[in-house]
């Protein structure tokens, strides 16, 4: 199959390599704002 070796796409260039902790973090943020919403909502009580 072609991604039996899946973890090769997920490697970073060497140069890159220092910011490893932070581009495993990056995709959570769209799902904050999405939250974010929902807690913005509750206090306005929904209006």
């Amino acid at each position: 199959m072609i991604f039996d070796n899946i973890e090769i796409f997920a490697l970073l260039p060497e140069a890159y390599l220092p910011f490893d902790p932070l581009v495993d973090i990056l995709p959570i943020i769209p799902i904050l704002f999405f939250l974010l919403a929902f807690v913005w909502q509750a206090a306005v009580k929904f209006r």
